[in-house]
């Protein structure tokens, strides 16, 4: 549905990539076990530097410590938290976000990283790998210097987890398109739902529909703009476009990019291998990659035009990263 270039291989990736997707998926109650087995721990303490500006809701931009085995050890931390069903509900939006931005910051610097997944525990050196992969083949994408003008979005809160986890499986169920990938997609194109606006090729909704794609016979029911209809638009769309046979080439007919169709299938492996990741991804919040560094984009960002970098963070400096 979206238009980009075709791009070469990661090497890397396409070895993660056979490995993961090409086994069996698990049965649902097998797999499902994973989300409720419980591991004691205490809370996680967040770091945060006191001089950093907060937004209006009293919210902070996750600090990243800069020594690798701190950080590895707060990243164990959080994983662990974010996969425990003892952990307070009101602390996952934190702890994903906390997640998020560890990830963004060690995967623009090869060599902090490969000192961090070396200091992670066995449990967690794999998932850090895909992760850091699949934010990888993104920065690949956007080569060059960040845009100096933010984007005319309104940034809003997602429908509730388990209401799209819910959407995802009704079109799995319909489609055979797998709920993961479908989650992916979701979370790349909108953050599952959070950017509420219309692409510079006038893709709309929560999935990024042209509406051109979404009038096509058998594809588009309802409200482009749905979480509900969208989602099982999609589902429909990566059949059409050959996702059953090979849910690659769906891909790339969703956007032509190997990079994006290898960052979403890396993100789905993380949830089909263990779907308790969903619950860390769904809490990512919205950043751009402009050219002051990774701004975020708080839920309440309302800007009906475009407007400049400068402009934003005079007026928003919490969005400015600390990580530097």
């Amino acid at each position: 549905m979206h238009s980009r270039n075709v791009l070469v291989v990661s090497a890397l990736t396409a070895t993660l990539l056979a490995a993961l997707w090409l086994k069996p998926k698990q049965p649902r109650a097998e797999a499902e076990g994973a989300v409720t087995e419980s591991v004691a721990i205490e809370a996680v303490m967040l770091p945060a530097q006191a001089s950093q500006p907060k937004t209006r809701d009293g919210r902070q931009y996750p600090v990243a410590p800069a020594d690798p085995v701190e950080l590895a050890t707060l990243l164990a931390e959080v994983e662990r938290a974010l996969r425990d069903p003892a952990t307070p509900t009101e602390a996952l939006p934190d702890l994903g976000h906390q997640q998020q931005v560890i990830y963004r910051v060690l995967s623009t610097d090869q060599p902090r990283s490969q000192q961090v997944v070396k200091a992670l525990p066995p449990r967690w050196r794999n998932v850090a790998k895909r992760h850091l992969a699949a934010r990888r083949e993104f920065v690949r994408m956007s080569r060059g210097r960040g845009p100096t003008m933010l984007p005319a979005w309104r940034i809003i809160q997602p429908e509730p987890a388990d209401k799209l986890l819910s959407h995802y499986r009704k079109a799995e169920a319909a489609t055979g398109i797998e709920w993961e990938v479908l989650a992916a997609v979701n979370l790349v194109e909108t953050g599952m739902g959070r950017i509420d606006g219309v692409s510079v090729a006038n893709a709309q909704g929560p999935m990024q529909f042209l509406p051109t794609t979404w009038a096509e016979a058998g594809i588009g029911a309802g409200n482009i703009r749905d979480p509900h209809d969208a989602i099982q638009a999609a589902a429909r769309y990566l059949v059409r476009r050959g996702g059953l046979q090979d849910i690659r080439r769906g891909l790339w007919g969703y956007n032509n990019s190997d990079y994006y169709g290898r960052a979403v299938l890396l993100y789905a492996s993380l949830m089909r291998e263990d779907p308790a990741a969903y619950t860390g991804l769904y809490h990512w919040e919205i950043h751009f990659n402009a050219a002051d560094g990774d701004l975020w984009l708080p839920v309440g960002y309302n800007q009906p035009q475009r407007i400049s970098v400068q402009e934003h963070l005079q007026a928003n400096p919490a969005s400015r990263s600390p990580n530097r």
